[in-house]
């Protein structure tokens, strides 16, 4: 199978290529030229395989959640490849590929990821390790850091800006839980959607371009004035 993942949910911007299981892969922070480094990676990464867009069997997306502009740019970007080549397009949880990563690297149980949401909270999910892949123990959420919560397991690693930022309140927020090790600084990868999706099934008709949607988790991207305000005097 030739297999095309991007993901573009955060300040990074990844793109990873499964040509019957050769794989290639590029990775940088795009910063807000997500719409412009994405299409440049993708005719790059296929040139080095030697392969023309037509011939690839399925799309994988990352949809999120993180930043919205980011998760629309790859979700619209990915939408509009699948249908014009009429190829089947899965969607992945970014979240999930931060747990796919951790769980790929080291030899572990339990995975807590979290991504900085702003407005002083974060997106986060609880993901086990099921064969290789990272499984979804409990549904992505947002909250405030101080609200977490988890399935009863006794230890995980920790991974995603999340708990770069605000590992403090976190770890109090989960006192019953041993961290075996914290990654503030990890970040969704394409290449992890490709382990995430290696079983699938490129004749199911609906893994159609027009199902594939963001996983924003919330409706604002920022606070209003009044709350801005209100925030400012609580730190006083």
């Amino acid at each position: 199978m030739k297999l095309l993942a991007l993901d573009t949910a955060t300040e990074a911007c990844s793109v990873a290529l499964d040509v019957e299981g050769r794989r290639l892969h590029q990775f940088r922070l795009a910063g807000r030229e997500h719409s412009r480094v994405l299409p440049s990676m993708v005719q790059a990464i296929m040139a080095q395989a030697g392969l023309s867009m037509t011939q690839l069997d399925a799309l994988v997306c990352g949809i999120g959640p993180g930043s919205f502009a980011g998760v629309r740019i790859g979700v619209a970007y990915a939408k509009g490849l699948a249908a014009g080549l009429d190829l089947p397009v899965v969607g992945v949880s970014s979240l999930a590929l931060l747990a796919q990563a951790a769980i790929r690297r080291t030899a572990v149980d339990c995975v807590l990821a979290a991504i900085d949401a702003r407005m002083d909270q974060v997106y986060f999910g609880v993901y086990r390790a099921v064969n290789g892949r990272a499984q979804s123990l409990m549904p992505d959420r947002v909250c405030d850091p101080q609200q977490v919560s988890t399935v009863d397991v006794p230890a995980a690693v920790a991974v995603g800006s999340g708990w770069g930022r605000y590992a403090t309140v976190l770890r109090n927020a989960l006192p019953a839980l041993r961290l075996d090790c914290v990654d503030g600084a990890a970040l969704p990868d394409a290449l992890d959607a490709l382990d995430l999706a290696a079983s699938i099934d490129v004749g199911d008709r609906s893994l159609s371009a027009a199902r594939l949607s963001p996983q924003y988790l919330r409706n604002r991207v920022a606070l209003t004035r009044i709350e801005q305000a209100a925030a400012r005097r609580g730190q006083r």
